[in-house]
């Protein structure tokens, strides 16, 4: 344990109310390795208590029009915004991230996930044709689903937590939500602001008359905290959710498609990516290379979205890589609240020596390591040489069928080789399970819209990384998942269509 100081105890969020757990597991500070936090090791029978909470808060909820559901997402995106400093500084010492980041991507993210499906749920339309010589009419309705599971990963908690719960309540369903057990504590402060929205709006006397309320009435969010194998089994086997939406690794997608399939549940399958930046000689290296630096690094390497393959076309290799390595070593790794650091602690302790395990075993294939693990030295506060950290590694001479090259790391380490030509380097960056994302940084614009149609990524970005509109559809492609998320896309995804047609 963590010395005398008291442990954060978190408690389960069902029908509106906290509750406690029979059993917890703990949850460790990333950047010191010590335990300060308890989570509830959840199972069947809090399952059984949200999912019937859901059910029976679903009619009243999936009722109200889209205005009112609208005003609700907004109400909790100002709560959540007027606490943005307190949720950065809990996600940043739960997850292991900057405090920087947490600041600058995280909250702000997690507050405009709320805004952004609070203004696209207002602005759907339906379908409708006629048949004049058969005096028919036919239309399309939308209706919320029912009880919405939801699993989220530990990379960006509340981050992708809020861009599951904001669209599914948006449509009128109710949710289920288990985020990962080793970050749950945004999560569980995001239960005490959903909390404060429940009450009567004071604004409103005729609200009050109908016992409207200006928030999250019980039952329609409910969060339950615990392990995979317990908590999420038990939801995704549960047959009165009809729907999973999930965000993590791909074997963990294999187990809720079997346990889903009896059930012929809607899946929504958000999985990883060995993404893949490509670099011709006409690219603008004084751009390139620190926003490649940071699609490498960023959040310790620990976003699905994060380059781990940068292909240079060979006429500039050298440069490159003296100038990306020159980069990589002046990215600091420290403790998350130092306003220098450019990468905190990985997650756990197993994480990082699964992280490291590829660095070993590319040195063992004969690669060279240019910078970070086992080349240079980690300096670190005496209270941090427990934490989970590790330097951005760069590695060359490493074959395209090394594991390195084709497994996702999920962690600081990105491999640079070089390609000759077009047509090679595209049939190199489609050679592995994944298609999530793709980089492509080139001055000519032709060669731009070429490579990016032939590259098999959901996104692909030119001359750039991480600029998100998000209305258009985000996912991947062939093992990086199933299903699109986005304001059309996820408002499909957590309603069904239903053809109406009417004889005159």
């Amino acid at each position: 344990m963590a010395g005398t100081k008291a442990l954060l105890m978190l408690e389960n969020f069902i029908d509106g109310k906290f509750l406690p757990c029979s059993s917890y597991i703990d949850s460790y500070d990333p950047s010191t390795g010590e335990v300060y936090c308890r989570v509830p090791n959840s199972g069947k029978d809090e399952i059984e208590a949200a999912v019937k909470a859901a059910r029976e808060a679903f009619p009243g909820w999936s009722s109200r029009s889209p205005q009112e559901r609208s005003r609700v997402l907004n109400q909790v995106a100002d709560l959540l915004e007027q606490s943005l400093e307190e949720f950065a500084q809990a996600e940043s010492k739960d997850q292991g991230k900057t405090l920087a980041l947490a600041r600058t991507m995280d909250i702000p993210r997690s507050v405009q996930n709320f805004r952004f499906f609070a203004s696209s749920i207002l602005h759907h339309t339906s379908e409708c044709t006629q048949m004049d010589h058969l005096g028919c009419m036919h239309y399309t309705v939308r209706a919320p689903v029912g009880v919405a599971g939801l699993i989220s990963p530990w990379n960006l908690p509340l981050y992708l937590l809020t861009w599951k719960i904001a669209p599914a309540i948006a449509a009128g369903n109710t949710v289920v939500a288990k985020p990962s057990e080793l970050t749950s504590v945004t999560a569980w402060m995001l239960c005490t602001l959903l909390d404060k929205a429940g009450f009567p709006h004071p604004a409103s006397c005729l609200q009050r008359q109908k016992g409207a309320t200006a928030g999250v009435p019980p039952g329609v969010v409910n969060i339950v905290f615990g392990t995979g194998p317990r908590v999420g089994e038990a939801l995704v086997s549960h047959p009165e959710v009809p729907l999973i939406s999930f965000t993590g690794s791909q074997p963990t997608a294999e187990r809720i498609t079997q346990l889903s399939a009896p059930h012929c549940k809607k899946l929504s399958l958000e999985l990883g990516g060995k993404n893949p930046a490509i670099i011709f000689e006409d690219a603008n290296l004084d751009e390139c290379i620190p926003a490649t630096v940071r699609s490498s690094f960023a959040n310790q390497g620990e976003i699905c979205l994060c380059t781990s393959r940068i292909f240079v076309q060979k006429s500039i290799y050298t440069e490159f890589l003296k100038r990306f390595v020159e980069a990589t070593r002046k990215w600091k790794v420290g403790i998350p609240s130092d306003p220098l650091a450019s990468m905190g602690a990985l997650i756990s302790k197993a994480h990082l020596e699964k992280v490291r395990s590829y660095v070993k075993r590319a040195l063992a294939e004969g690669a060279q390591i240019w910078c970070g693990e086992g080349v240079d030295k980690l300096n670190l506060p005496a209270r941090s040489q427990a934490g989970y950290f590790m330097l951005p590694t760069v590695i060359t001479d490493i074959k395209d069928e090394s594991c390195c090259m084709t497994e996702e790391i999920f962690g600081p380490v990105t491999c640079v080789v070089p390609f000759d030509s077009e047509e090679e380097v595209i049939e190199r960056a489609n050679n592995v399970k994944y298609g999530l994302a793709a980089t492509v940084w080139s001055s000519n614009v032709g060669r731009v819209h070429r490579v990016a149609k032939k590259l098999q990524s959901g996104l692909v970005w030119t001359n750039c990384w991480l600029i998100r509109e998000l209305n258009l559809p985000f996912g991947g492609m062939k093992s990086s998942g199933i299903g699109r998320e986005g304001a059309k896309d996820s408002y499909d995804f957590f309603t069904e269509i239903k053809t109406i047609t009417v004889k005159h």
